[in-house]
């Protein structure tokens, strides 16, 4: 299935995408439940509740507007940084130059605020001048947690996963840098564009796709998730070890090769720049940025 949120005539709403993509079937829930977008739907299913019944006729798909499947997510994204082999070498000269430990002893993680989620067509904000001057682009693959646990093994961390939707870890790097910890420059308002939707898993096997970027129509980034460092169940794993995740909690998996950053030399985003990223069996990001 693929869950989406849009809206509808200036009502927030939540339903079934088909399987052709031309149209979305909102389902009966309340307001308040459709504010939080696919969350309560994920935890229903978790607990093993079925759906609720279809609200109204199916809506063709080019009258609604897509907002990102979780507009506020529960709490912070977990994000895992280099975490495909070719990235971290592309990086070692950059964030990683004072801290070139082998890249797969322990995966990096932070974290990005939910406020920072837009839409899969919402507009990237450059914070301004002042603030930073090096702003990237991250196309990933998000894991959404359906059934939480802690301390979950890696030989049973995939009946953990619901599904999967697209990121963009957009990244100040100035910032990133600048500070001993990342939140800061990952966190800036509009700096994680999701969407376009939530493909269950037994839909798409996230351990099997590809992910692709462009920016202005040029192909930047184009990684298959099999050369991720850490795989999904390992970054599970890793996540839950103490920690109690919770349906509808997402992780990014981390970027591909061909990040701005890694460009000889950097190439920043600039206002009216537009990244698209694709992730095969998912669907499409296309965000413009002013």
């Amino acid at each position: 299935m693929r869950l989406a949120c849009f809206e509808d005539r200036g009502r927030q709403r939540v339903g079934l995408v088909a399987d052709d993509l031309q149209t979305v079937t909102p389902l009966a829930l309340s307001d308040a439940e459709a504010a939080l977008g696919a969350l309560p739907l994920v935890e229903r299913l978790a607990r093993g509740e079925a759906l609720p019944a279809a609200d109204g006729a199916a809506l063709p798909m080019a009258s609604v507007r897509l907002l990102a499947p979780l507009p506020r997510p529960r709490r912070n994204l977990f994000c895992v940084g280099r975490n495909y082999h070719a990235h971290a070498a592309e990086l070692k000269g950059s964030v990683f130059k004072d801290d070139n430990k082998p890249v797969d002893q322990w995966p990096i993680v932070f974290t990005k605020v939910p406020e920072c989620v837009v839409g899969p067509h919402d507009v990237i904000r450059l914070p301004g001048a002042h603030i930073t001057e090096q702003i990237d682009y991250e196309a990933e693959l998000a894991v959404v947690i359906g059934i939480g646990g802690k301390n979950i093994a890696r030989v049973d961390a995939m009946r953990h996963v619901f599904g999967y939707t697209i990121v963009n870890d957009v990244t100040a790097r100035d910032v990133q840098m600048r500070h001993a910890q990342w939140d800061l420059g990952k966190s800036f308002d509009t700096f994680c564009p999701m969407g376009p939707w939530i493909v269950s898993a037994d839909q798409l096997d996230g351990l099997h796709t590809r992910v692709r970027c462009w920016v202005n129509g040029e192909l930047r980034q184009d990684g298959p998730t099999e050369q991720m460092i850490f795989d999904i169940p390992t970054l599970i794993e890793t996540i839950s070890r103490g920690i109690t995740l919770y349906p509808g909690d997402v992780i990014a998996t981390g970027t591909p090769a061909g990040v701005g950053m890694g460009l000889v030399p950097p190439r920043w985003l600039r206002e009216g720049d537009t990244v698209r990223i694709e992730i095969d069996g998912l669907g499409t990001l296309e965000n413009r940025v002013a």
